[in-house]
């Protein structure tokens, strides 16, 4: 047989597209419209702005000549794989989002997606913490995925109330001392 339609391997980082998080079964991928607005944005930009950068770059670089050892080309190409992979993987995040507001939850003292909850251990510490999405989620602003230990454990309560969470230390007793959700816009 010809190797002459085989893929070779470049030995470069060929990793497909990034892992999706695992969401529940029949769960659904929910996510703030703020959150959903920073995806659109960034997956605009990618497309409109950064990709068309690189692509002029790669064909400048290809009219230098030798392309094995053009920094430019081979940078550019790689580059290239890299914005096309997120490319792909923002497509399909979004095709499967479902927007929550959480705003609609406004003045209520339950916890639901998108609440700011403030609980308090055993100890007397407290920790705040907000409910978003999976890809929006950022645990150094204190926000975690609704899909999250912590979160599965807080959704549904209400404020005094108490619940358990399984922790690598064991089980940990949270009481829910505050629950605040966005205004809504215009109010």
């Amino acid at each position: 047989m010809s190797k002459a339609f085989t893929k070779e391997s470049s030995g470069e980082d060929e990793d497909d597209e990034p892992s999706l998080p695992a969401l529940p079964p029949g769960a659904r991928n929910y996510i703030t419209p703020a959150g959903c607005a920073r995806l659109r944005a960034e997956l605009l930009a990618l497309i409109d702005d950064e990709r068309p950068k690189v692509v002029d770059t790669v064909s400048w670089a290809a009219k230098n000549g030798d392309r094995s050892e053009n920094g430019d080309y081979l940078y550019g190409k790689k580059r290239l794989r890299e914005i096309d992979r997120r490319i792909r993987f923002l497509t399909k995040r979004l095709e499967i989002a479902e927007i929550a507001d959480p705003s609609v939850h406004h003045g209520r003292d339950q916890v639901f997606f998108g609440a700011t909850v403030t609980c308090a251990t055993a100890d007397g510490s407290e920790r705040t913490i907000t409910i978003k999405g999976i890809d929006e989620a950022d645990s150094l602003a204190g926000e975690v995925s609704w899909i999250s230990p912590i979160a599965r454990a807080l959704l549904k309560a209400r404020e005094g109330d108490q619940v358990t969470l399984m922790t690598p230390g064991g089980l940990q007793t949270l009481e829910v001392l505050e629950v605040r959700y966005p205004a809504p816009a215009g109010a």
